[in-house]
């Protein structure tokens, strides 16, 4: 028998910051998700359960972390912004299972943050540092067994990407795990309405990355070096990258049975697999 718990009630991001003299700052990507429905339904897609603890990266005000906290064990909430931690403290005052931490997320030790191998993380965070964030989840231990993330609809999009459409972004997640979009959020459940929709993203982590730990240095290099210059045929791209002659990029590829002509975006993660055995 499920429990039935009190609704939590909707969180005034603009009357907060206003209260604490706060502006959103654009440059950390500020735009604060105040939408009860949306953050129930990324609370939901974590599937918490009563035991889990949960790493929650740039909680801003709070407002998801109230509904993370009432289903978590434990919740540590990450927020790089100074400014944002004594609105953030007197937001979460009811929860005392979380822990508030000040600091960027991709100089701290997971270790220091969460206490159990197959935690969930959660994260609002702009597009551009996401892979970022996902390989230090990933690279550190312990390691989650779920990431949902509130990004760019758009960026969600490309991580869910198949090959045809693969960049080395899709390739640095879908490596370790298996992505889908879960929602789309539009732009006015934010405060400020930022100029484009956004998505609720799933990852369910593989107990092993689809590539041998040991190789993924050389997955990422060569992936980044057939990327580098995406509108020339591989054979090219990753002769440039590689800093090696056309001729031996080709051999290379005929080698793992890959025509030379194609592009890095028509490759699998199987075929990159091929590469790097070579």
């Amino acid at each position: 028998m499920s429990i039935k718990r009190p609704p939590i009630p909707p969180l005034d991001a603009a009357a907060v910051l206003k209260r604490y003299g706060l502006r959103p700052d654009k440059k950390l990507g500020q735009n604060f998700l105040q939408d009860s429905s949306a953050l129930e339904k990324i609370a939901q897609s974590a599937e918490i359960q009563a035991d889990d603890c949960v790493l929650e990266i740039g909680p801003g005000l709070g407002s998801l972390t109230r509904f993370l906290a009432v289903s978590a064990r434990s919740v540590a909430a990450v927020e790089l912004d100074p400014d944002l931690i004594p609105p953030l403290k007197a937001v979460l005052t009811p929860h005392s299972n979380v822990r508030i931490v000040h600091g960027d997320i991709l100089d701290l030790s997971i270790s220091d943050l969460v206490d159990q191998p197959g935690y969930i993380a959660a994260a609002n965070i702009p597009y551009n540092i996401t892979s970022a964030i996902i390989r230090h989840l990933l690279e550190s231990e312990p390691k989650p067994r779920r990431i949902v993330l509130t990004i760019q609809k758009e960026v969600a999009e490309r991580i869910c990407a198949t090959p045809g459409d693969m960049s080395l972004l899709a390739l640095s997640v879908q490596v370790y795990g298996s992505p889908r979009i879960v929602a789309k959020i539009p732009a006015g459940a934010f405060y400020p309405i930022p100029n484009v929709d956004s998505a609720i993203l799933r990852v369910d982590i593989y107990n092993e990355p689809l590539i041998p730990r040991e190789m993924l240095p050389h997955f990422f290099k060569l992936t980044k070096a057939g990327f580098g210059q995406k509108r020339k045929m591989l054979r090219n791209s990753l002769a440039a990258g590689l800093h090696i002659k056309p001729a031996e990029a080709e051999t290379m590829l005929k080698q793992a049975e890959i025509d030379p002509m194609r592009r890095a975006e028509t490759l699998s993660i199987d075929e990159w697999g091929r590469l790097i055995l070579l």
